[in-house]
């Protein structure tokens, strides 16, 4: 192995250990994942799901307790979304999992005027439909991909445009009292997270209905952290 290649594999070696305690620190900080639990880990195919289901799974290996880990798909019928890149990638690994296909693009796209901000529909859509999905197959976890920045992100959203004080919490109960929302990525950066997923070439897919919007308050605020 040359110079070049060691260090690089040095490099990566830290990185993964830098996510692995992260996510470690965060499910132990909040007791997140606990004996015999069922953990529907949310796989959108960003970086950052793709990135949350490969710590999770390395954990398990060496966790002193036991709990099942199963990946969730939401196919929203975006168009031109790959059908085949989620399902082949979760075979190959060896992770068992569901694809749900529901048609929230039509609604969204019929609801919201053109120009308009997709993104609070989508998700509150997206939301119910994930939540029923555990909710009736017996998971008592469910695992989303949100990532340090996102959190404070949503801080300062809900400050300047929400005139309130709250952001996303590590762990929460949902409104309906019957699922147990997680965010094992809540102390890892979206640096750390990005680089992982380029050295592990994970199959990104990128969303073309919230994702490829340009005036989103969310990417405002991103740009005022980044300056700051």
């Amino acid at each position: 192995m040359s110079e070049l290649a060691r260090k690089a594999q040095y490099n990566f070696n830290k990185l993964q250990k830098r996510l692995r305690r992260n996510v470690g620190k965060a499910i132990e900080d909040f007791t997140m994942i606990e004996q015999g639990d069922k953990v529907m880990v949310c796989l959108s195919g960003g970086a950052d799901s793709y990135t949350m289901l490969d710590i999770l799974l390395k954990l398990k290996d060496s966790a002193p307790i036991q709990f099942e880990i199963v990946a969730v798909n939401l196919d929203q019928k975006q168009p031109g979304f790959p059908e085949y890149v989620l399902p082949d990638y979760l075979s190959k690994i060896g992770v068992a999992y569901h694809i749900l296909q529901q048609d929230t693009y039509s609604v969204v796209k019929g609801v919201i005027a053109e120009g308009k901000t997709m993104c609070g529909l989508c998700s509150r859509l997206r939301r119910g439909i994930l939540y029923t999905f555990a909710k009736n197959n017996g998971f008592n976890k469910i695992a989303l991909g949100h990532h340090r920045e996102d959190i404070i992100e949503t801080l300062f959203l809900n400050m300047f445009y929400g005139g309130k004080i709250k952001s996303m919490p590590p762990k929460l109960l949902s409104d309906d009292g019957e699922n147990i929302v997680i965010r094992p990525l809540a102390y890892c950066k979206e640096s750390d997270i990005k680089q992982y997923a380029e050295a592990l070439e994970f199959p990104i897919i990128t969303c073309t209905l919230c994702g490829s919007q340009d005036n989103l308050q969310r990417q405002a605020i991103k740009q005022m952290l980044q300056d700051w």
